[in-house]
């Protein structure tokens, strides 16, 4: 069965990995395209040959589910709408700018009881898959991560990311990754860096730590992504791949297919989202306080 999908955004991410993945995914259907802008959303659509909608009703009316690409604060009330009108979900990190946002959405989505999967862009990589099977034979004592970049004049480039800064943008799929390699986080210390760069110190409830450096304000020279953790097995290093997210994301709409199929918990659905933006708003807080903060249930 083909499932039909509505992309909800018209930006670069929205254009170049949510509508070229479904526009040639071999079990999912490109059905249309909404954006704020009917220009933009019909510039868009034409590309793939499907229609472009300003009104989003219309749109739900012809899909079975939705993959958002839009700032977070605008995703949220999105998801509302498309939950009630029973669409599953595929949606863009992190699901809120704040703990009440986030629990708008797990509660819409809940209420509905539609599929979700969060597009944590390195879950859905083989490379990452394998990394977790390692770390999982390993008695960890604590893990560690940096994502620099150099945000400026790349493609990634908007008012959101530069009002919240790497930590918001990169550090969900940072934890997209320490999380389940190392278990819940209860406390978070910060500190920040030049420009938006931020370092976390991540208290785990297994009685180990990692350390997270994040900014999207590093010279060009100066960017790249490293993971580790270590244990008694050493240290297991996971470079992830920026290269591909199409296929990535190809792999999302599958598994989005699967949990809506079976009605089962996706790992990375809307409550896992939930759990990174509690860490998220609990550095925030670290950073403005300079105190080590407990993380909200």
């Amino acid at each position: 069965m083909t499932v039909r999908f509505g992309v909800l955004g018209t930006g670069h991410w929205a254009q170049t990995v949510h509508a070229a993945a479904l526009a040639e995914h071999p079990t999912a259907s490109l059905a249309g395209v909404w954006g704020r802008d009917l220009a933009k959303a019909k510039a868009v659509g034409a590309e793939f040959d499907v229609p472009g909608y300003a009104d989003l009703d219309a749109l739900l009316a012809e899909v079975d589910a939705v993959a958002i690409a839009v700032p977070p604060d605008v995703q949220v009330a999105l998801v509302e709408r498309a939950a009630a009108a029973g669409k599953h979900l595929l949606l863009e990190k992190p699901i809120g700018l704040s703990l009440a946002d986030a629990d708008r959405v797990v509660s819409a989505v809940r209420a509905a009881g539609v599929a979700s999967v969060v597009f944590f862009t390195f879950r859905f990589q083989p490379s990452t898959a394998t990394w977790l099977a390692q770390a999982g034979r390993t008695m960890l004592a604590g893990g560690a991560g940096t994502w620099l970049s150099a945000l400026a004049g790349s493609p990634f480039d908007s008012a959101w990311r530069r009002r919240h800064g790497a930590l918001w943008d990169i550090g969900p799929h940072a934890l997209s990754l320490l999380l389940p390699a190392l278990g819940p986080v209860t406390t978070v210390q910060a500190g920040g860096g030049s420009g938006d760069t931020v370092h976390l110190v991540l208290q785990h409830s297994a009685g180990v730590s990692s350390t997270v450096t994040l900014s999207h304000t590093v010279t060009p020279m100066s960017t790249g992504i490293e993971f580790y953790v270590h244990g008694d097995a050493g240290r297991v290093v996971l470079l992830p791949d920026t290269e591909h997210p199409v296929e990535a994301l190809s792999v999302a709409v599958d598994e989005l297919g699967a949990a809506a199929m079976t009605g089962g918990a996706h790992p990375c659905d809307v409550g896992f989202g939930r759990t990174v933006v509690a860490v998220l708003a609990a550095a925030e807080r670290a950073l403005a306080s300079g105190c080590r903060e407990p993380v909200e249930d």
